[in-house]
């Protein structure tokens, strides 16, 4: 890395460290500076068909994560059973780019509605969270046990 690199590196450090003090400093909010994630609704991914992609995120409390239809037919809703206590769910409209915030903690069950049972689910970890053991034993159509059991696994590591 060249002198110059360095030298642009720590000013760009510098700068982000006085803006992380200056939002402290004023009383901003800490989800001023939450992050969004975007995940892909897809026809045909890596993992095969009816995916999102990625299929699986750890986020921080007050993160938010906007659901993109990149293939036509698809949403994105809380599976019933699996959201933490106190969350609230949600179901985005069929083709609509669907924005979200989350708050608690805890693990969040992701379905395609149109493509659940074809396995199209996802899981969201926020924050500091153990898997509860009722999400293994909650009653899920066809191709979605074994994908929410690889991803269960995933989020246990």
């Amino acid at each position: 890395m060249t002198r110059l690199k360095k030298l642009r590196l720590g000013v760009q450090r510098r700068n982000a460290l006085a803006g992380i003090v200056l939002a402290l400093a004023t009383g901003l909010p800490l989800h001023a500076m939450a992050e969004t994630f975007e995940v892909k609704m897809l026809n045909r991914g890596e993992k095969g068909p009816m995916v999102f992609e990625p299929d699986f995120l750890e986020i921080a409390p007050g993160d938010r994560v906007r659901f993109v239809p990149t293939h036509k037919s698809h949403n994105a809703a809380t599976i019933d059973g699996m959201v933490p206590e106190g969350a609230e769910g949600f179901k985005s409209r069929i083709n609509d780019e669907f924005e979200t915030g989350f708050d608690r903690p805890g693990f969040y069950g992701i379905k395609c509605s149109p493509h659940y049972g074809m396995g199209m689910v996802m899981l969201i970890k926020v924050g500091e969270a153990t898997l509860p053991q009722s999400y293994r034993e909650i009653d899920v159509p066809g191709r979605a046990k074994p994908r929410l059991d690889d991803l269960f696994e995933q989020a246990e590591k």
